[in-house]
């Protein structure tokens, strides 16, 4: 996934490039949607999340196909630049850890179904499914084919996103007590959430009063998602598990600004 960053970054770069030179020489003035001081749209995106540990033995397997949608905003400040904002909900954030230890205790804090699932097996999986409510801020960017023209490229970075989360739900998949689904795991799932973010896309303006958007964007939580407060059984001993689970995200962003 640090792959996928770079190259969104490389990209923004490229756009770094052509709007200079935009700038050195001169654009025509312009009629377009993205002059407008401030606009007000909508958003449904499709996303695709990972979760990842700085625990070998506790490794990030599958993703989850999740979804966001919202309200967004821009203000412009300069030509080709704005501020941006939101408020959204993101649903089914998350992912799989496969547990690598003897034995482990990973959601101590929850009420499980059963006591059973309290202790999982070495090869089950637990599955996360986080839900937030999001407040997105970043800076916006447009270029490329020339700011006068009904289609522009545009970049976003950096993006910050504040989450509090309103859902947290957890499945386990091959463990030795058996499988359960949709236990409520909030107790040990830290309920702020904060992510940095950077992305590109195009806009197309649909007419004088609506400009069509599509992106793709990266993002990577940087604080811990769960609360450590379990423990790991190695060589026969149990002891503290204290490892950082962090959510990565790809979000493939289409919306409409007024």
């Amino acid at each position: 996934m640090k792959k996928i960053a770079l190259s969104i970054t490389f990209l923004c770069l490229a756009w770094f490039q052509v709007t200079a030179q935009e700038i050195q020489y001169g654009t025509p003035a312009s009629t377009t949607q993205a002059d407008q001081p401030f606009r007000f749209g909508l958003h449904v995106s499709p996303t695709w999340s990972w979760i990842n540990t700085d625990d070998k033995n506790l490794e990030g397997t599958q993703s989850n196909t999740g979804v966001k949608f919202g309200v967004m905003a821009e203000q412009n400040f300069a030509k080709n630049y704005a501020l941006t904002a939101g408020l959204g909900l993101s649903f089914n954030q998350g992912g799989f850890i496969i547990n690598n230890y003897e034995k482990a205790i990973l959601w101590p804090n929850s009420d499980l179904s059963s006591s059973k699932y309290d202790t999982v097996s070495m090869g089950a999986k637990m599955h996360y499914r986080l839900s937030w409510v999001e407040i997105p801020v970043g800076l916006k960017m447009r270029g490329g084919l020339g700011h006068d023209r009904a289609m522009r490229f545009f970049a976003e970075i950096p993006i910050f996103t504040l989450g509090f989360g309103t859902s947290q739900k957890g499945d386990i998949v091959g463990n030795a007590n058996g499988d359960t689904e949709d236990e409520d795991i909030k107790k040990d799932i830290n309920k702020l959430a904060l992510s940095w973010g950077l992305g590109g896309g195009i806009e197309l303006d649909l007419g004088q009063n609506s400009t069509l958007i599509g992106g793709l964007t990266f993002q990577q939580q940087f604080l811990d998602v769960t609360k450590d407060d379990g423990q790991i059984l190695r060589d026969g001993v149990f002891q503290e598990e204290d490892s950082a689970a962090h959510i990565g995200q790809l979000v493939l962003k289409i919306g409409i600004l007024f």
